[in-house]
C-alpha cells in the first residue's frame, strides 16, 4: 500500500484519512495538522522522512508561481530541503494542470460561463493555473491578492496588476513568517465577514477554500464556488449560507475533497515520478486514465445569481 502523508500547518479538527485503490493501486491518504505550529510541522517532515511513499505540503506552499517566476517562502522552503529521502510536493503540479483544465471543461460543458459572469479570485498568486485560465476568458474579474492576503483595500482588475506587485513585493514577502501571509491552525476555522461587496457582485468565487472562508458573508445566494479541500463542514457551511454549485478539482473520497497536494502525491505515485519531474501535460494523461473530472455537487435549487456586468467599488 502507499502511503501519501499530509503535514499541514492549518487546522488538525480537518484531520482524514482514506483507503482508496487507484487505478489497481492501494492507497492510504492522510492528513495530519500541526494547528500552526512551525516547529511541530518541520519535525513531523523530518520524522516521516524515508517511512512514507510521498510527504505533502498542507495548509501552505513552499512557494508561489507567478509569470514563469517562482517565489520561494523562506521558512517553508527551508523545511522541505531537509527532507533527503522521500518526494516533497505542495500541490503546485496540479495547480497548473488539472485545475487549469477544470476551467475550460466547465466552459465547454456549459456549466459556468466565464466570459459572462463576474469572478472574484481571492488569491490569485496561489492559484495560479486555474487564473490564467479564467482571466484567458474573461473581462469580469477580480484579483483579491492585496485584501485577502495584506489587508490592503484594493481590488486588482488585471493579470498586469499582478505581474508587477509579485516581482516587486513577493521576495519580500517570502522573507516574512508564513502565518502572517496565510490562515493557518485555528484561524481556518474563523470566520470574520469583509469585502462583502466583493462577494455579493461575483457570480463565481474561485480558490483556495480557507482564503474563501476567511472572509465569507453570511450570505452567497445563488453563487457558484470552484475549489478544492472541502470537508462535510464546509460544505454545510456553504449550504446554509445559499452556495448554489459547489465545484471541486479534485475527487471527493468520503465526503471529503483532498488538497492538491494530496493528489499530487497519488499522481506522482502512479506515474513512478520524483517531486518536480512530471510536466503539466503527463498529469493531465494521468487524470484521464483516472477517468478525472471536476466534481459538481448543488447545494441549493432553483436559485441564480445576479452577478454579471458592472464592477465593484474598492472598500
Amino acid at each position: 500500500m502507499k502511503h501519501i502523508l499530509s503535514i499541514s500547518l492549518g487546522s488538525s479538527t480537518r484531520d482524514k484519512s482514506v483507503e482508496k485503490e487507484i487505478l489497481g493501486e492501494r492507497f492510504l491518504l492522510e492528513r495530519r495538522g500541526t494547528d500552526g505550529n512551525l516547529r511541530r510541522f518541520g519535525l513531523l517532515l523530518e520524522q516521516n522522512d524515508g517511512k512514507v511513499d510521498c510527504l505533502c505540503i498542507g495548509g501552505a506552499n513552499i512557494g508561489l508561481h507567478w509569470a514563469g517566476r517562482f517565489y520561494p517562502f523562506r521558512d517553508i522552503q527551508r523545511l522541505a530541503q531537509r527532507i533527503q529521502q522521500t518526494p516533497v510536493v505542495d500541490g503546485a503540479g496540479l495547480k497548473n494542470s488539472l485545475e487549469r483544465e477544470t476551467i475550460g471543461i466547465l466552459q465547454e460543458q456549459g456549466v459556468v460561463d466565464f466570459t459572462q459572469a463576474n469572478i472574484l479570485i481571492p488569491c490569485s498568486t496561489d492559484r495560479f493555473g486555474m487564473t490564467e485560465a479564467i482571466c484567458a476568458l474573461s473581462s469580469n474579474y477580480v484579483l483579491g491578492d492585496l485584501m485577502f492576503n495584506l489587508g490592503v483595500p484594493i481590488a486588482l482588475r488585471s493579470t498586469r496588476s499582478v505581474d508587477l506587485l509579485a516581482r516587486l513585493l513577493l521576495p519580500i514577502l517570502g522573507r516574512l513568517p508564513f502565518k502572517w501571509l496565510y490562515p493557518t491552525g485555528s484561524k481556518q476555522e474563523e470566520i470574520r465577514p469583509k469585502y462583502g461587496r466583493y462577494y455579493q457582485w461575483a457570480a463565481v468565487i474561485a480558490g483556495d477554500f480557507p482564503i474563501i472562508r476567511r472572509h465569507l458573508p453570511h450570505r452567497l445566494d445563488g453563487k457558484i464556488i470552484i475549489t478544492n479541500t472541502t470537508t462535510e463542514q464546509d460544505v454545510e457551511i456553504l449550504t446554509s449560507r445559499g452556495v448554489r454549485l459547489l465545484i471541486t478539482t479534485t475527487p471527493v473520497l468520503e465526503g471529503r475533497s483532498f488538497a492538491t497536494n494530496v493528489m499530487e502525491g497519488v499522481f506522482l505515485c502512479l506515474m513512478g515520478r520524483d517531486a518536480g519531474e512530471a510536466s503539466a501535460a503527463e498529469y493531465l494523461a494521468m487524470a484521464q486514465q483516472m477517468g478525472w473530472a471536476p466534481t459538481i455537487r448543488e447545494l441549493n435549487r432553483g436559485q441564480g445569481s445576479s452577478g454579471v456586468g458592472g464592477t465593484p467599488d474598492n472598500d
